[in-house]
């Protein structure tokens, strides 16, 4: 299948981190894949800006060991590697200081887009807005990306929104979380609002509950230092699965317009209660093995961290009054799968009698891995003996369905990247969004820490703790296994 390419004008993307871990994986080889697939007009040019003391022609050594380790050996064109890095410049630059800001105005050029990617610990954002105007270098047409974590609470997310406001219009901050550019994700609201067999049915009368899982095989490793300050609440709750709260749960905008959008999401989170501590529960897992468990991974021998989180969550509008969100995520679980799974009720009629009982239909969108769709229906199992029910699903697969062009599905980063070049924001969060989202999430924190609350121990390779498993059963559901 030949996907459709959407032009962009020329541009200059300024990657300010441009020598770190995330760029190094994930911004540059995605560049480099846009570049291949004709995204990236010859006129465009990235730029690298850390405090590394090297020249360009170093910096392009280190994006193409990015290139060999990250991009599939299909895709790595010899050819177009090079023209790839005859697009790139390097120049050092302080944060915080003076130096380098100079050669950076003097690099950047008239007549194109710029935009300016804040791979950086978010302390340095403000720094960085500041200076980039201090010297003259952004204007009102500029656009800026920024990572996660996007404060880690209410009161500093507010902090570092004033920051970046008094420097860049509302309209050029994209705010970015790699989970909205997953190709499964767009696709939940092209089911939802382009088919007429979806939309009906998605309300509290048919749909008795969902589901919404992220579970790692790994640990927190290298990243317990950090983590341990955040743990899985902060960390992946009060973004990447509140996102897929919102797309799974919101009304349909008028139009499919960034603040159209974004407007029907920010009525979900104010819409959603607050949680219990009964309808939470946390984890943290133990040592499995030559495996160290949590708290050696984090350096903290009596953290309260959690490194799992399982809860039930109630949005209080007309569609979902009385239909659950159940949301659950975590480290050293068995399988990594992030999935949405929509349950719908069962026929309040069996025709079939006990014996086969009621049966309902169950819709899993996949996120990772094997991206894809999956509706369980219910069919007659073959063969004479009566009326015997089977559940079989209506499986499809990107990599399968989709003209096999599942392997040119683009990254995350690789959409959102480019998103931004068209200056398209339907896909980042705006400002009042994260604000309601932490002022959501504040009140759970704040009780467990204040209450020093300790999370359930649980086995590495497990579904999570026990307390998780009896949140649903409680209630007479269980958790869908993840494979």
């Amino acid at each position: 299948m030949v996907s459709r390419v959407i032009p962009v004008d020329p541009f200059d993307l300024v990657i300010f981190g441009g020598t770190g871990d995330l760029a190094h994986r994930k911004i540059l080889p995605g560049l480099y894949l846009r570049y291949l697939s004709g995204q990236m007009p010859e006129g465009s040019r990235i730029i690298g800006a850390a405090r590394t003391e090297q020249d360009s022609d170093a910096f392009r050594a280190f994006v193409k060991t990015g290139i060999d380790e990250f991009v599939a050996e299909d895709k790595q064109d010899s050819e177009a590697v090079e023209r790839f890095l005859s697009h790139i410049e390097y120049v050092r630059v302080d944060a915080k200081g003076t130096d380098g800001w100079s050669d950076l105005k003097d690099l950047m050029r008239d007549g194109v887009i710029k935009a300016f990617y804040f791979s950086v610990a978010p302390s340095l954002f403000g720094d960085l807005a500041e200076r980039l105007h201090l010297n003259g270098i952004a204007d009102g047409e500029s656009r800026i990306v920024v990572e996660k974590p996007f404060g880690r609470d209410l009161a500093s997310a507010k902090a570092l929104n004033s920051v970046l406001a008094e420097h860049f219009d509302e309209t050029q901050i994209y705010r970015i979380d790699h989970y909205l550019g997953k190709e499964t994700v767009q696709n939940l609201m092209a089911v939802r609002f382009g088919n007429i067999l979806f939309e009906p049915l998605w309300n509290a009368q048919y749909i008795d509950h969902i589901q919404i899982t992220v579970s790692e095989t790994v640990g927190v490793g290298g990243r317990g230092g950090y983590y341990d300050k955040s743990g899985a609440m902060r960390d992946m709750v009060q973004n990447h699965l509140m996102q897929l709260l919102c797309l799974i749960a919101m009304e349909p905008p008028a139009q499919f317009d960034p603040d159209a959008v974004r407007d029907e999401k920010l009525k979900v989170i104010r819409a959603l209660d607050p949680v219990p501590s009964k309808d939470i529960v946390r984890g943290q897992y133990r040592a499995d093995g030559d495996e160290p468990a949590y708290r050696e991974d984090a350096g903290d021998p009596n953290s309260h961290t959690e490194s799992f989180i399982a809860m039930k969550v109630q949005v209080s509008n007309w569609r979902w009054s009385g239909t659950p969100i159940y949301l659950r995520t975590g480290k050293k679980l068995r399988a990594r799968a992030s999935e949405i799974a929509v349950v719908f009720k069962d026929p309040p009629h069996s025709i079939f009698g006990v014996q086969e009982g009621r049966r309902g239909n169950v819709l899993v969108i996949r996120l990772q891995p094997d991206e894809g769709m999956n509706l369980r229906v219910t069919i007659k199992e073959p063969g004479p003996g009566g009326m015997r029910l089977m559940e079989v699903p209506l499986d499809m697969s990107f990599a399968d369905a989709v003209g096999g062009a599942g392997d040119d599905v683009p990254d995350a980063y690789e959409r959102l990247i480019m998103d931004v070049i068209r200056g398209n924001q339907t896909l980042f969060m705006r400002g009042d969004e994260v604000e309601a989202a932490w002022a959501w999430t504040d009140p759970m924190i704040n009780r467990w820490e204040d209450n020093g609350d300790i999370p359930e121990p649980y086995d590495a390779g497990s579904s999570g703790p026990d307390g998780s498993l009896a949140l649903l059963v409680r209630d007479g559901r269980r958790w869908r296994e993840v494979k």
